[in-house]
């Protein structure tokens, strides 16, 4: 395994995976696995774990899929850590509320967008029942004064 963290993760864990630019993120279902909200595009750079949220290909509004797949299909080399430090701010939902929502949505297409409803958007909204992503909270205080309002012809692709 490609982990920077030593620990396995426990029920409910959100595993965050460092891309180049960006991290991925999923929740720990347990016997390995992990749930994810993925996009349709192909990330070139991430593999074949059917897509990603952000990367050379930049997903701004689309519709994407909840699946369960082998973390370490999900890391492909890369590497990745529990990271629950919302926990300091939220408290998370008990567990096996975590996991049966998150194993109900399992195929389910959804609205993606990497603004307001992307892959951590989606596992924090499981673990704390508040979708929030400080990647693109950072992202959006840096470039405020130039951000371009979304076109409403669906995905948005650059």
């Amino acid at each position: 395994m490609a982990s920077s963290d030593p620990t396995e993760p426990e029920l409910g864990d959100l595993i965050e995976f460092f891309r180049k630019g960006y991290s991925h993120w999923a929740i720990y279902v347990g016997d390995g696995y992990v749930v994810h909200l993925t996009t349709p595009v192909q990330n070139p750079g991430a593999g074949s774990s059917g897509g990603s949220s952000s990367g050379s290909l930049h997903v701004l509004n689309c519709v994407g899929q909840v699946k369960r797949e082998l973390l370490t299909h999900v890391a492909e080399g890369s590497s990745y850590r529990v990271n629950n430090r919302l926990d300091r701010e939220y408290k998370p939902r008990p567990v096996n509320e975590m996991i049966r929502s998150a194993k109900e949505m399992i195929g389910e297409e959804m609205r993606y967008s990497l603004l307001v409803g992307n892959c951590e958007h989606f596992v924090t909204d499981l673990r704390y029942g508040k979708a929030e992503s400080r990647q693109v909270e950072k992202v959006l205080k840096e470039l405020q004064p130039t951000i371009v309002p979304m076109p409403p012809s669906g995905c948005l692709l650059f």
